[in-house]
């Protein structure tokens, strides 16, 4: 395929607000707008977008579909995503049609890692029943039996997903006396586990009955969707808890409820919803279980080096070379 004649200053439509320094830049470089309204853009508001960019820059909570792509004009080169994740977008479409993806890895590994580590901190020792039991002035004063929950140390930690985001969670949680077992598709090197002190799980179901307390850090795709099924849910302990800063698809979220709900796991943190920002409100019922708003990357400092990134993907696009985050390498 002939490589499309690439504008100097391309016209860039951002679909959400992104910080200040972030917008500024972008307007200094590209003929680029912002959605000044902030509001997520329905598919015939990307429709739209779409036919008026050289470069779209789309964030996980924009779906860009085969229909969108397909029905782009040739106009549209670029799809430039902010964020780490590319689930949203039609991966198989856009190559189809010639159109570059790039998406942004690594900078948001540590904040995804802190965010994980506080959930797995939260749920054993039940700090979001207890701060709920402050505000609603239901707290009668302390007590040798009151608010108790369980230590994390010595506690088994199973990791599915043993990428940047899982090891900087293992990482984390030895720190806390926790010990590491991990499920991967590919085994790590023997220096890497050896750093990590972790254990390679080839059986999945092996990590998930041997475990204390599950973290899911793997991609959502076609080979992760419903990794977690009802099946998989059954054999999760029931003294254990399960964490997902991931991707609500992963697991089987009705399942997952109806096991929280009648005591067959003990616990869950979860960041991820599968119909955000819905949520399914026999989740909010449940005591022993402590929610967050998808707020796992939310950092000053990773919003910036994301918009960074995305920039930085787009001038090297602008200048005729392959983008550093290109995704799938050998598009053109």
């Amino acid at each position: 395929m002939a490589k499309k004649q690439r504008p100097a200053k391309p016209r860039v439509i951002v679909t959400r607000r992104l910080p200040p320094n972030v917008e500024a830049r972008m307007a200094q470089l590209f003929d680029a707008s912002f959605n000044i309204g902030d509001v997520a853009m329905s598919h015939a508001d990307l429709a739209h977008a779409m036919a008026q960019c050289d470069v779209l820059v789309p964030c996980i909570s924009d779906p860009i579909d085969a229909a969108l792509i397909e029905g782009a004009p040739e106009r549209l080169q670029l799809i430039a995503s902010f964020g780490s994740g590319v689930d949203h977008i039609d991966l198989t479409a856009a190559r189809k049609k010639g159109i570059i993806v790039t998406n942004t890895p690594g900078v948001l590994t540590e904040d995804t890692a802190d965010m994980t580590m506080a959930l797995i901190l939260s749920v054993p020792r039940r700090l979001a029943e207890g701060e709920k039991l402050v505000r609603t002035g239901e707290w009668r004063g302390w007590s040798p039996s009151g608010m108790l929950g369980h230590r994390i140390g010595g506690k088994k930690l199973g990791i599915i997903g043993m990428g940047r985001i899982g090891r900087a969670v293992a990482r984390r949680a030895r720190a806390f006396g926790l010990s590491i077992a991990y499920h991967n598709r590919h085994r790590l090197p023997f220096e890497v586990e050896q750093d990590l002190e972790a254990e390679w799980h080839g059986d999945l179901d092996a990590l998930l009955t041997g475990s204390d307390i599950v973290s899911i850090h793997c991609p959502l795709n076609a080979d992760s969707r419903g990794l977690i099924d009802a099946r998989r849910v059954g054999l999760i302990q029931q003294h254990a808890y399960l964490i997902n800063t991931s991707r609500a698809e992963i697991t089987d979220e009705q399942a997952l409820i109806a096991a929280l709900d009648e005591g067959r796991i003990a616990g869950a943190g979860f960041d991820v919803y599968t119909h955000e920002p819905a949520i399914d409100q026999r989740l909010l019922a449940l005591p022993n279980v402590a929610l967050s708003p998808h707020m796992g990357s939310a950092t000053f400092e990773g919003r910036d080096a994301t918009g960074a990134r995305v920039i930085a993907n787009i001038r090297t696009w602008v200048d005729g070379h392959r983008p550093p985050n290109q995704v799938l390498e050998g598009w053109v």
